[in-house]
């Protein structure tokens, strides 16, 4: 049986990353997977060719309306839609794995999604980082998914092993460096070349951005005890990628060997987590276009810290890709499929 999927937001960047995967996932090249609608907001009747010439084997598709009308009928429909628009297009759609990259559904807290996002909680939704303990199961044949957020992605990856270990007192500085991809395809001023060219910006900062509760949250599943983050995202001019840094108050006796060793036998297991040998930095150059998150972890003796280091590309592992590895736990299907670990170089 042939597995038809959607792309609701298809000409934005997100959509387009799950289709640049999608292309090459074994499974459509089968021919067991169909790419049926792809569906946009003000591009609609818009050939997928201008908007994206670098998708050949898609250039004869035009852009539909994103109606539940029109992506009924789907197995699959990826929502790559702004924050807000998820809901009511999710709830038309019955007997369809829906697959939602927007935030509306990752919280689980209402009072935190109303403060930092200003509309009604619609609920929660199973959260698509396999990576985090119990996740993989809660994936695997669910009907509703909830992508991840970029920055808790690479946050996340990074500090998991460190919290659930008790390697440190969960008070976390979070600084991670974003390309402009991260705010997507939208015109605005502040991601015109000649304003971020040359420059870096922190942006959101003292507890504003809205990946906060997120990352919160997530670590929060992990140890009883109360979890504390600030967080500082800092735009770079670059197209794609995310670097973060962590710091968190060591706790005693913890040693470089003993932080190495937790991480190795943490991501043991996993295909999209690659600890680096000690001395080797993540680099978002070594993630670009791959579903890797690259980690490394440092004990700090003299400042009494560690120091946990990530890279993701922000469009792959973290929103296209983690769509991707969200639909195959869904469908029973390999989860590594049509996701590359290796990136592209130079």
């Amino acid at each position: 049986m042939t597995i038809k999927v959607a792309v609701a937001g298809a000409s934005g960047y997100a959509g387009g990353e799950i289709l640049r995967l999608l292309l090459g996932h074994p499974s459509y090249l089968s021919g067991d997977l169909e790419i049926g609608a792809l569906t946009a907001g003000s591009s609609a009747g818009t050939p997928l060719t201008d908007l994206m010439p670098h998708l050949p084997q898609l250039a004869d598709r035009v852009m539909e309306d994103t109606t539940p009308e029109i992506l009924a009928g789907h197995a699959v429909v990826f929502l790559a839609l702004p924050h807000g628009h998820s809901a009511a297009i999710g709830k038309a759609l019955e007997d369809t794995i829906v697959i939602d990259c927007a935030a509306d559904f990752r919280l689980q807290e209402a009072g935190e999604w109303e403060h930092y996002y200003g509309s009604e909680h619609q609920g929660t939704w199973p959260y698509g980082i396999p990576e985090m303990p119990g996740h993989r199961e809660q994936l695997q044949g669910a009907t509703r998914i909830a992508v991840p957020g970029c920055f808790p992605t690479g946050a996340t990856l990074a500090a998991l092993p460190a919290v659930a270990a008790g390697l440190v007192v969960p008070d976390l500085a979070i600084v991670s460096i974003t390309g402009v991809s991260g705010a997507g395809k939208k015109a605005s001023v502040g991601m015109l070349g000649s304003e971020v060219m040359g420059s870096l910006k922190a942006y959101n900062t003292a507890g504003k951005h809205r990946h906060t509760p997120e990352v919160i949250q997530n670590l929060s599943e992990v140890t009883d005890g109360e979890v504390s983050v600030s967080f500082t995202p800092i735009l770079a001019p670059l197209p794609r990628g995310i670097l973060t840094t962590i710091t968190a108050p060591l706790k005693q006796g913890v040693t470089q060997d003993v932080a190495y060793e937790t991480y190795r036998a943490f991501y043991a297991d996993e295909t999209f987590v690659h600890l680096l040998p000690t001395g080797q930095q993540p680099q978002t150059q070594n993630v670009l276009g791959s579903n890797m998150c690259h980690v490394q972890v440092e004990v700090d003796e003299r400042a009494g810290v560690l120091l946990l280091t990530s890279a993701i590309d922000n469009l792959t592992k973290g929103t296209g890709g983690a769509a991707v590895q969200c639909m195959n736990l869904a469908l029973g299907i390999d989860e590594a499929a049509g996701l590359p670990q290796a990136a592209v170089a130079p």
